[in-house]
């Protein structure tokens, strides 16, 4: 059975289809076999999309977009040379073939450069449900955002102003394959509703935002329901305290605290392990989490925002446990990482693939009784993060709690810490777990932190 089988018309303005693409793949593949690739691997992109920002009721910005692109490594030996174009057409693919060839003679030999193990490439067709075509006109896109918009500007007569609201409709279908006999590709969707407001109480004017996203776009939030949400969320946050310097636990909401565990996940990866430029460099097998801290990756969630049948090498994809009972379980992986290290692939060239955070059974109040006094972090601004050290210190604006409740908003604070100390301090992973990105978790409540303030 083959790829081919999920794929119709991928766009009715496209005559390109998966069959199409997948021929260019192949003919790109034998095209450098014949001018000396000893091997080599191609991808093709197709892309289309629909974007609308609608500001007070009116159109502010109105684009379609529609992208096409083709990339070819190719190896001569163990010297690897890369080209990219944009044009599908053969005189354009036979010349990009050809600057990749030029390219590779003139690189330096590596010895873990190549494809990957032919036993790990993924054979077979897994069908992740990740394509539902919607067929969205810019009318259609531009009353659904004033609808979202409207909304937020109608909770409260101290919301007076607003960024806009924006809809966003992306469709893709990509093919990729090398010269170990590896081809495939799969179609995507990916839809979004976002809205930016701000609330004005005396002299004070603050802002905040709210989202939604899915794959089938009859997944996501009611358009009024995002604009009433981020309404709420600016409200919130007037009146703004500043704070005096403390210590004192650190709940992140579930749509920062997806930082936290982006930034266990990159110190994990194998370019930070082989290069010896992470603050975790060679925690497999070490407690960096407590006991009760679990966390999964689950690549073949049906509709799923980080799903995929195979990473950008072609390497299958597969259910593992990145932290169990506290313990980093192994590393992420490509091909060549995994070489420099002595290891295998983990099948994550490209990045992860919705990575779970095992959550208990403390909802968002149930948190907030347990930290008893502390700071609620719903904004977090600046890079401050060293992946070498793990020393973390960054702006931020939240909520102060007192007695297991909400007060009062505060802002232009920074918190700071180091993530060793912070992810061996997490007390608890909330159940409110956050759906809208590749990495799900719930809000995650830090046992201590500096709050810097006045």
């Amino acid at each position: 059975m083959g790829f081919g089988h999920l794929f119709g018309i991928f766009m009715s303005d496209s005559a390109l289809q998966y069959a199409d693409l997948a021929a260019l793949v192949e003919r790109s593949l034998a095209e450098a076999t014949a001018r000396g690739a000893t091997a080599a691997d191609a991808g093709i992109s197709v892309d289309t999309g629909l974007g609308v920002t609608v500001r007070l009721g009116e159109v502010e910005t109105l684009e379609y977009q529609r992208d096409r692109g083709m990339g070819i490594t190719v190896y001569i030996d163990q010297r690897k040379g890369t080209a990219t174009t944009g044009d599908l057409s053969w005189p354009a693919i036979e010349a990009t073939v050809q600057k990749a060839l030029t390219i590779a003679k003139f690189t330096a030999e590596d010895d873990c450069a190549g494809l990957p193990d032919p036993l790990t490439l993924q054979r077979e067709v897994i069908d992740l449900d990740l394509s539902h075509p919607w067929d969205l006109t810019a009318e259609d896109a531009i009353e659904v955002a004033q609808r979202c918009e409207a909304a937020a500007l109608g909770v409260d007569p101290r919301i007076t102003n607003s960024e806009g609201a924006s809809v966003n409709s992306h469709r893709a279908l990509r093919v990729s394959g090398n010269t170990l006999g590896f081809i495939g590709g799969y179609p995507s969707t990916y839809y979004s509703v976002s809205c930016a407001i701000m609330g004005q109480d005396g002299g004070t004017m603050e802002r905040d935002y709210w989202y939604t996203v899915a794959r089938d776009w009859p997944s996501l939030e009611n358009p009024a329901a995002v604009g009433t949400r981020a309404a709420e969320r600016a409200l919130a946050r007037l009146g703004a305290r500043r704070l005096s310097t403390t210590r004192a636990p650190v709940l992140f909401v579930p749509e920062l605290a997806r930082g936290l565990i982006g930034s266990f996940l990159g110190a994990i990866r194998g370019g930070s392990q082989y290069r010896r430029s992470s603050f975790l460099l060679g925690a497999a097998g070490q407690q960096v989490f407590p006991s009760f801290f679990n966390l999964s990756e689950r690549p073949h969630l049906r509709r799923a925002l980080g799903s995929a049948p195979f990473d950008s090498e072609g390497c299958r994809t597969q259910d593992r446990e990145l932290v169990a009972g506290g313990v980093v379980d192994g590393y992420v992986l490509d091909t060549y990482s995994a070489r420099k290290l002595g290891l295998s692939t983990t099948g994550n060239s490209g990045g992860v693939h919705n990575v779970l955070v095992h959550s208990g059974t403390e909802d968002y109040a149930a948190l907030l009784k347990r930290m008893g006094r502390g700071l609620i972090v719903t904004e977090l601004m600046g890079q401050g993060v060293n992946g070498v050290t793990g020393d973390y210190s960054r702006g931020a604006a939240g909520i102060w709690v007192e007695n297991g409740e909400a007060c009062y908003p505060v802002n232009e604070i920074t918190i700071a810490g180091n993530l060793k100390d912070m992810f061996r301090g997490i007390l608890a992973v909330g159940s409110d777990i956050d759906l809208r990105g590749s990495i799900r978790t719930g809000s995650i409540l830090v046992d201590e932190m500096t709050i810097a303030g006045e």
